[in-house]
């Protein structure tokens, strides 16, 4: 069976600092921050990701979350961090570079993984992500 990512990917927190969407995730998932899950935020592209170090049901997580009162006042939504497909930032700030995006979605901390190709699309102000196969089977 294909393994449920740890990472789940927070987007719009504009409206939420980052002390904020913590307290939100551990409302949520009744774990604690640092402890239970980590939370690395992007705020070029006003995008969070949420690793989490204890075992949970992510995809449960993310629905419990597309649920929550507080999440949809801030218009956040969240998905599950696939690492065997794209993801699209958005808000990408005009001067960022791929390979600074390439670094950052590469990076452990973050729940990343090999980046296998990063597209800018400026007058967007987004970027498509993909991500290699964890398995090697890209």
């Amino acid at each position: 069976s294909a393994k449920i990512s740890p990472s789940v990917v927070f987007e719009n927190i504009e409206g939420c600092s980052p002390q904020c969407l913590r307290m939100l995730l551990e409302n949520i998932s009744g774990l604690t921050a640092d402890n239970d899950f980590t939370v690395e935020v992007i705020p070029e592209i006003h995008v969070a990701v949420a690793t989490f170090t204890k075992t949970i049901d992510t995809e449960e997580f993310v629905k419990n979350c597309s649920r929550n009162k507080r999440m949809k006042e801030f218009n956040i939504t969240a998905r599950l961090l696939e690492l065997t497909q794209s993801i699209k930032a958005e808000n990408v700030p005009a001067g960022i570079s791929t390979d600074y995006l390439t670094v950052y979605f590469e990076s452990a901390r973050n729940g990343g993984g090999p980046v296998s190709d990063v597209q800018l699309f400026p007058e967007e102000k987004s970027a498509i992500i993909t991500f290699y196969d964890h398995n090697g089977n890209a």
